[in-house]
């Protein structure tokens, strides 16, 4: 079997690109193939033929099946976990927060937000009406109380600094 390695190296390298595996997956399949084959340590009759009628079948196989393999897109990336029963809970987990936080803002401000957040997506004209204000005030008193809502998450939360430092 050891005199077989350098053959079985040299004929993988060659029909490794063509096949479009790498050469070292193309050899194992060839040592695999010997060993599932063989019932023993002994060398084949015709070691060069059989080496060459090994690796050019596992490259036919290996060409076959780069044909018919295709990616796998259901769900999308591996990465992504929009759907998932975590990313559900997480996303939970930050609405429930922020509600919190809304919740112990000063004035008007808790109001205004909730509105804004109300899940049927009211126009400002309904958001004014509903809190008994002008339609033009409400841009700069949502800019007051988000400052203030970024302020005290700021404060609760302490942001990483550079390479990973807190502060």
């Amino acid at each position: 079997m050891l005199a077989l390695h350098a053959l079985v190296r040299a004929e993988a390298a060659a029909e490794a690109h063509a096949a479009g595996v790498e050469a070292a997956d193309l050899e194992q399949s060839v040592w695999l193939r010997l060993l599932e084959r063989r019932p023993g340590p002994e060398v084949p009759a015709d070691p060069a033929r059989w080496v060459r009628a090994a690796v050019r079948a596992e490259a036919r196989g290996a060409r076959r099946r780069s044909r018919r393999e295709r990616a796998y897109t259901v769900g999308g990336p591996p990465g992504d976990w929009a759907g998932s029963p975590e990313r559900i809970a997480v996303g939970a987990a930050e609405r429930r927060a922020l509600r919190t936080a809304v919740g112990r803002l000063p004035g008007r401000c808790p109001r205004l937000l909730e509105a804004m957040l109300a899940p049927h997506d009211p126009t400002y004209r309904e958001i004014a009406g509903e809190l008994g204000m002008s339609q033009g005030s409400l841009g700069p008193m949502r800019s007051r109380c988000l400052g203030c809502l970024r302020r005290m998450l700021a404060a609760e939360v302490v942001a990483p600094e550079l390479r990973g430092m807190e502060r």
